[in-house]
Order: structure tokens, then sequence, then C-alpha cells
């Protein structure tokens, strides 16, 4: 006999089956009691992915053919021209419940897109209309002891539309007409969605109560005393399901975890309370005082601390009823607009933080969601060294899961609601000027969006639509339900100083919808783009670098939206298309060496952006030389996409405070096999943008200025550096160092960008058309290393032709690695130097050095301790032997590789990529291991120099991993682990 049930969450995300309506001979009361389906060769029913939409079940099934793949999606027919029934899709489970007699039980699904049918044993229940709502069913008459046979009917969107022979943004816009996904008809950098991703595409679970259930709990915090008495405020719903009065004791703990699993208990206190029988109650907590409590920080700030908050009601007579946690980060977050740069400036715990983010679509166009997936993106994210991540609003209302990771590796979050400038009233033709056609289901989503995410730490910001903003009632509702409490309500005292508005007020700030996160009318306003919603983001194309640091490039101090190419590496065109789509593009000659880019079908059909602006700028790609193939096409193009990257945050970090307040690209990733705008692709490999922004997204960073050539500093933080140097070196392409000088005693104000001294070279004699130049900012003290970057530069009006012969240059490498395994992650710490001479003994390279700091699991090139100084063979090995000591995992014992070399020079654009080898290797089979998170990547080394990469992944079953090194003058894959 089965147990009774335990209190709480179980998901059901295994076990479904699926078919297509049209397939389904009998009801959903038969399929639910007599006639439940099964596999097999004669049935039409199939694996389905839950959670998932209809066509990630058809894909996984074979019935359909992946639609990312190439010109696949050509192949499977649209829904404006099938009907919806064709895309209407019936699912099937089972699951195992005995519940006591005082217990209930919920059915409850996250997210329904668009409408749906439930049958549980023979009984049906209605699912109503929003794709962002959601469902909670007492199921607790109609559960039965042992096996419930469980069925839903899904329905699409009302309104899917069709897609125009011309494409556009959104296609004819009728799904602006419901409330659901707008990206789906297909955008400048999306294909069309065949099904607009009907499905149940969210999280489903049944859930056990006793008589009395919780219900979204909200959480706040509030600060006084420069943040020293910090106070937390807590209010809930409390639902007594029973017939009789429930006597509850309410309790509220919360705790800090510690080193080593073990938790402190800050909180624990206890309210009682008598609850009528059947009745909804509001309850809210005592507050709870905390003193000095560890903050919660945005990336590149500080730690994200987070306590476990775990709210618990307890019944007379039953026992604990329900129990609810949350992890809670304590943070305050405001903005304002800044008179000097007319930009919205956001402050977190009272201090200004530059934003350098990126927009974010979603994951998968196919909604196939995952904890796994969501981690490497937002870690990726965090990686690239961003604080802030747009949730676009043709997108999604982002999942907890993807907050969850936000509060882990701090990364802020801005969330728009369904809204569009192309969808809804600005777009071509103009539509939906009204929004939606259902105002009060927008609003019923939008409220139940909010309580589904408010206790996140991460959320930022709340705004009504991209580029719009929502129909007048809809955005006056939200102006009213999203208001901020008196508590947080800022203003600026006569000297510039923060005040606290502290007057009385009656209503706690947890009773509020949110009350602690501004609300923006659109993307484009209060702050944003020119502030008035003019179309004045962007531009989406490729830049001349140096262009990023003039006075006339963005006039405006937030930019929401700047794009730019996205090409990714050679493997991955392999791996998505047919090796007819392996054809680069063609160079048309137009004008005075101009040239156009004619991508081949597929790329132009994946929305390809070409290298080039005919007339304005020269091709990026041919600057090194006319590619030969695939190869030397997308290893070019990851040259321009380092330098395109890089100038672009470098360029607006150059004008923090000055000119502006943060920059959002469009945008780092895209939910499909897509060619523009994004630094990894749909496979989860990086290209090299990646990490040209995880350079100059730095938090303490120096770097050229490429207008002007002076060398400037960053300091984002909130720290006074003293006692640095910088040191410039110039490397030319015979390996000689024909410029060097030294900046002394340098001392840096927080928050800030300083210019340092202009670069001599190339204004003194005989510079060479092509050089290399290495900036190293470092202690003084102990040589250690806070920031380095390094340039390929050429003369003006110049190109990087020279470069081509350059790749026939044999330099020495030395590779020394350790991998300390952990299950089924790899851990691997190299030590890569060039060995292809001593280094000048007028230069510091020998002295300089880098020292990772462990204690995170992360390796961290910004926060290091010092070293003492040494032998270089000592050094190195004492690197990979500290690291030893720190982890307890297995290891595969020290290795040494090199790759001779006859030549002097620096070793050019090294990249590491990560091989999977099995028994079973197919030929032309993909064997990256992806994803592999690595400390730094596409990095170059002058002679002498070394520097530490740390590479992190999982390992498939049956696979070895094999690690190889490549690079601009290092053809084929060189092994070296």
């Amino acid at each position: 006999m089965a147990a009774v049930a335990a209190i709480g969450k179980t998901k059901l995300h295994s076990g479904w089956l699926g078919t297509r309506d049209r397939d389904v001979t009998v009801t959903g009361v038969q399929l639910t009691t007599t006639h439940p389906p099964s596999l097999g060769s004669t049935s039409p029913w199939v694996e389905a992915v839950v959670p998932g939409t209809v066509m990630a079940t058809l894909v996984k099934s074979k019935e359909l053919p992946d639609p990312f793949y190439g010109m696949e999606n050509e192949s499977i027919i649209d829904i404006a021209d099938s009907g919806r029934q064709w895309y209407t899709f019936w699912y099937f489970t089972t699951f195992q419940c005995k519940l006591s007699g005082t217990q209930h039980l919920d059915l409850n699904f996250r997210g329904i897109n668009y409408y749906a049918e439930v049958y549980l044993n023979g009984h049906k229940k209605d699912i109503p209309r929003g794709m962002f709502r959601r469902h909670s069913l007492d199921v607790t008459d109609i559960v039965r002891d042992g096996e419930n046979l469980l069925a839903v009917v899904v329905y699409p969107p009302d309104h899917p539309g069709s897609i125009p022979p011309q494409g556009g943004q959104g296609g004819d816009h009728e799904i602006g007409k419901d409330v659901t996904t707008q990206y789906v008809q297909g955008w400048d950098w999306m294909c069309p969605i065949r099904d607009r991703n009907t499905g149940i595409w969210d999280e489903v679970s049944i859930y056990v109560t006793g008589p009395v259930k919780i219900i979204d709990p909200h959480l706040v915090s509030s600060f006084y005393d420069n943040y020293k008495r910090v106070y937390l405020h807590a209010t809930t719903e409390l639902e007594n399901r029973s017939t009789s009065v429930a006597e509850c004791s309410l309790n509220i703990h919360v705790t800090t975890e510690l080193e080593g699993n073990i938790c402190l208990v800050e909180h624990l206190q206890t309210q009682h309370l008598s609850i009528p029988a059947g009745s909804r109650v509001q309850y809210t907590f005592p507050e709870l005082f905390f003193y000095k409590p560890n903050l919660w920080w945005p990336n590149g700030m500080g730690k994200q601390a987070l306590y476990n908050v775990v709210i618990t009601v307890d019944v007379k007579g039953y026992g604990e009823s329900d129990l609810w946690s949350q992890l809670f980060g304590f943070r305050k977050i405001e903005s304002h607009i800044d008179d000097a740069t007319g930009g919205r400036l956001f402050k977190v715990n009272g201090q200004p933080i530059f934003i350098r983010g990126g927009n974010w679509i979603l994951s998968d166009g196919l909604l196939r969601l995952s904890e796994k997936r969501y981690k490497t993106d937002i870690k990726f994210h965090a990686d690239m060294n961003f604080n802030m991540i747009r949730c676009w609003g043709g997108g999604l209302a982002e999942r907890p899961e993807f907050y969850y990771y936000c509060d882990i590796y701090g990364l802020l979050v801005w969330q728009e609601f369904w809204i569009t400038g192309d969808v809804d009233g600005r777009g071509v033709p103009v539509s939906n000027p009204n929004g939606p056609l259902d105002h009060d289901l927008f609003l019923l989503c939008a409220r139940d969006t909010v309580k589904l995410l408010r206790n996140h730490p991460s959320l930022a910001l709340w705004v009504g639509g991209n580029e719009q903003i929502p129909p007048d009632d809809i955005n006056k509702a939200l102006k009213q339900d999203l208001r901020l409490h008196p508590h947080f309500e800022n203003s600026i005292n006569g000297s510039g100083e923060y005040v606290e508005n502290l007057k009385s007020v009656s209503k706690d700030p947890s009773q509020y919808l949110d009350g602690t996160r501004i609300y923006i009318q659109g993307s484009m306003w209060d702050g944003f783009a020119n502030g008035k919603g003019d179309f004045t983001d962007g531009p989406y194309e490729i830049q001349n670098p140096e262009d990023f640091f003039k006075d006339d490039f963005y006039k405006y101090g937030f930019n929401p939206e700047v794009g730019s190419v996205g090409m990714p590496v050679a493997a991955t065109i392999r791996a998505t298309m047919l090796p007819e789509a392996w054809q680069i593009p063609l160079f048309n000659k137009v004008s005075d060496d101009y040239y156009e880019e004619v991508p081949n079908p597929v790329w132009e059909y994946h929305k390809y952006i070409p290298y080039s602006k005919p007339g304005n700028l020269h091709d990026q790609i041919l600057l090194y030389g006319f590619p030969k193939d695939l190869d030397d096409f997308c290893l070019q193009a990851q040259l321009a996409n380092y330098i395109q990257y890089r100038a672009l945050l470098e360029g607006w970090t150059s004008r923090m405070w000055s000119k502006y307040t943060g920059v959002l690209i469009w945008k780092t990733q895209n939910p499909w096999t897509g060619l523009r705008g994004q630094f990894y692709d749909h496979l989860l490999d990086q290209t090299a943008g990646f990490y040209g922004c995880r350079c100059a997204a730095e938090p303490i960073h120096v770097q050229l200025n490429l207008a002007t050539y002076s060398i400037e500093v960053v300091n984002t933080t909130s720290e006074e550096l003293s006692d640095i140097a910088i040191e410039a070196s110039v490397w030319d392409l015979d390996g000689t160092c024909p410029y060097y000088k030294v900046h002394e005693n340098l001392s840096m104000p927080p928050k800030r960008t300083v210019p340092i001294a202009e670069m001599k070279y190339p204004k003194s004699r005989n510079p060479k058309p092509v050089y290399f130049l290495l900036l190293k900012l470092y202690h003084k003290s102990n040589f250690r290393i806070i920031s380095r970057n390094f340039y390929w530069l050429h003369l003006s009006g110049g190109d990087y032709k020279l470069l081509e012969p350059y790749r026939k240059k044999r330099v020495s490498l030395k590779i020394i690695s350790e991998v300390f395994i952990k299950g089924t992650t790899y851990e691997m710490h190299m030590n890569v130097k060039n060995t292809s001479a001593k280094p000048p003994p007028k230069t510091l390279t020998y002295q300089n050095h880098f020292t990772p700091k462990l204690g995170d699991g992360d390796f961290d090139i910004h926060s290091v301790d010092p070293q003492p100084d040494g032998a270089d063979e000592k050094r190195e090995f004492g690197f990979l032997q500290k690291i030893y000591r720190h982890f307890a995992k297995e290891t595969d014992g020290l290795r040494v590789a090199e790759i001779n070399g006859f030549d002097v020079g620096v070793a050019f654009f090294l990249h590491f990529a990560v091989h999977g080898v099995k028994k079973d290797h197919k030929e032309g089979e993909d064997t990256r291991i992806l994803p592999v998170h690595y400390t730094d990547n596409y990095f170059s080394l002058v002679p002498g120099e070394s520097m530490p990469i740390k590479i992190t992944f999982e390992v498939p079953p049956g696979v070895t991993p094999r690690v190889t090194l490549q690079g601009w003058n290092y053809h084929g894959a060189h092994r070296v682990h």
C-alpha cells in the first residue's frame, strides 16, 4: 500500500505521451477512464516533451525535422496554412497519490499556451486563456489512491496570424491580439515558429497540503542608518480549505549558509492566528530586525549573499500543513534620470552601477527550458562580466529558474511585459494600436507574473513594453499596481545627498503587489534612449571600432539596444547546415575598394548580417585578406567579433558618467541557429566576441581609446586604487619590442574612467604597418596583474593583410595542465607559456603574474592573491599544486605538452576546444563537448609571457575528453591534454 503523500510539490515532467488532436478518436473522459493511450507501432501516441511545445514533441519523435537545421523550417507547415487544429495537441500521463482524510491536492500548471481542457480520472476542468498565468486546480475530490490518469488538450493562440512573403517584424502582427509571446511570427533575427509555441510550456506539478495552504508570500527589506539596520517584511495569504476554524501557528525562520554546509539560524518567529472555515486571509508578520546583514550585490560589485526564508503553517490537530521557502537577498535598487547625461542611473545599496549587459529573448525557440540550460546561459553572462539582462517584451516573462541563477550570479534583470512597437501600433503596417483584445486578461497575467517573480533580488525593474508603451488603460493600471511604497521613494536634498523618506505610513511594504521596483512605461522612455519614445536605440550593424569612442557616435545617456554581428565558429555551421550551406559569402566589389557580401540562401534564412557597410565601412573580414574557405572565413570573423564588441564596451565605458550611464547589447544569444547578434551560438559554443566583452567589462580595466590613442583606466568599483602602474609594450611581426613604457605611481579614484597618457607609438619614426600592443595594469608592490589587454592594430587607412604571412610563424609554446575530476565534472587547469624567447630584460613581463584566488569554485582573474617572486618553472608548478590542495578531487596527473617552433614572436589568437572521443564515432559528427566554461579564450601571448586558464565542463557517459589548442599561427588542432 502506498504511503500517505508528504506535504509539498512533485513535478510531473516525465512519462508524458502526446499526439495531435486529429488522431484522437475517443473523448478526454474515455482517455482517463476506459481507454488510456499507450505507445506502439500502430499507436499515434509518442513520448512527449513536458515542459515544451507541440513542435518540441514532434521533433523529438522525428515526425518533424529539426526546424533550426538548415532550411528544414521551410518544410514544416505553418499554422496559418494548416489551421489551428493541426497544432491542437493532446498530452497524457499518470501519477501515484494517496491522501489522508484532511489533505488536499492541487494540480498546478505554471504555463500553458494558449488554453486547455484538463481531464483527470474522467472529470473535466477548463484552463482559461493566457500564456503568462499560473493555473492551480483543486483536485482533492477527483484524485484517487494509487494510479491517476491525466489528459490535457492544449489549443493554440486564437490569432496565430500568417507570415507575409517578405517576413517582417512579428509577421502580420495578428499574434498581438492575444496575451502570448510575439516573436513566434518571426523577426529580422528569427524564423517563424510554426506552432506559435503551443503547448504545456512550463512546469507541471501536484502539490499536497493540509487544511491550510500558503499562497504567494511577499518578502521586502527596508534599510536605515546606511544599511546597518535592516528589516525584513513578510506578508502571505492563507487559505483554510477545511470546514472548521483552523487554529494555526505561523512560523518564519531565516537562515544563512556558512562554510561546510552549516546553516546559521538568524531569526525564528512564531505567530498564532485563527482562520475561519473556507476563507482566505492575508497575514503580515511583525518585521524582523537584522544588524549589518550581508548584502546582495550585482556581478562585479561584491558577493551575492542569499538568505533562506522559510514560512510554515502548523494547524492544531493536524501538524505541519504547508511549507514555502525562498532564497532572498537584502538589497536596495533605485534609479533616477541623471542630470549630466540624461540617462537613467541605477544604484544598488547606495552605490552607482554602470550598466553593461545585453538583451535576452529566451533560451530556446521550442521552449525546451531546463535548469541546466538556464545555469549555463546565466553563467555565460556573468563570465562576460555583464551586470544586467533585459528580457525583451516580444519574448517571455522569464521563469523562476532563470531568476534563481540571476540571483546566484548577480545579474540584474529588466523584465518587460508583452508589448512591442512592431506588433502593437508602431509597426509596418500599423496594427493593434490598442494592444491585445482582452485588456483584463493582460493585466491578470501581469499581476500574476509579478507575484511569481517579485521575491528575487536580481529583478531590478518592470517595463511596459519594447519600443512602445501599453494602451492607456493598461499603462495606467500598471502604474497604479506597481507604484512604489513611500519608503522606496527617494529624494535629493539641497546638498545632493540621498535622504530616506521616513514619513509614517500605515501599510507595510510587503502588502504591496511589489512596491520596491520602479515601473517604466516603455524601453525608450524616462531615461532610456532619448527618453521620449522616439526610435533612438540602435544601430544594429557593424561599426568602425574607433567610432564607439567618438563624441558623435550615440548622444543619449542609456542605450537599451545596440547590435552588431555574430558569426559562430565553423564547427557550428557544419553541425547545423548541410554541406552546400558551407559556402562562404561572395565578395562583390562595388566601388573604391568597398565590397558587398552576398551570403548563400541558407545563411540569409538564418539572418546573417555582413561585416561591411559599402561606402562607410570596409569589410572587417577582408581586412585580413580574402578567406579561402569556411574555416578561414569563420576565424577571420572571430577576429572581427572580438575587436567589434571590445571596442563597443570600451567606447561606452570611456564616457562612464560623463556621457553614458549604461548600454545593453542587442543581443547576447539566439533562441535558434541564427547568425547575428550573439556571443554564443545555440549549441552553446562561444564566439570571440564573448571574450572581447569579458575583457572590456572587467570591474577594473586598462584600455586604449581608439579615437585618441590615449591609455585609460576604468575603475567601476567603490574602492580607490593606489600604488599601481601600467606597462605598455608594442610588439612587431618579427617578435621584437620597438616601444616600451611604464607609467608608475598611479592612483585611481572609485567609479571613474581616467586618461593616463597618450601612446607615443605609432607617432614615432618608422612605425610598423601592423603591430601588437600589450597593456598591463598591475600592483607595484608585488607585480600582480589587475588587468591585461592585448590589441592588434594597423596604421590609419591600413589593414591586417600582413597577418596572413604571419600565419607561417612557428612560435614555441609550453602547456602545463592538470585535470581534477568530480563525478562527471572536469576542471582543467592550464598554464600556457610562449617559450619562443625570454622576455627582454627591460620589460617586467617576467615579474607580472596571475594567481588564482580560490574559494567560490570560480576562477577570478580580477581578485587574486599575491605570490612571492621565484623562477618561472617554480611559479607554474606552484600554481597547480595550490589548486590541487584546494580541490579534494580525483586527478589524472600533471602533464606537459610542448608545441615546438623556430620563430620568435607573438602566439596570436590562441583558442582551446574540448572534444569527446567515443567508440561509436560517426564520420562528420560534431565531436565538441558543449558547453565549456573558459576563464579566457582567443588570447595571445608575447615572448616569455605565460597565462593560467581554467576550463570546466561536464563529460557525457562513455566519452573521453580531449583538449586541443589552435591559433592564428597554429594550424590544425594540437592536443594538449
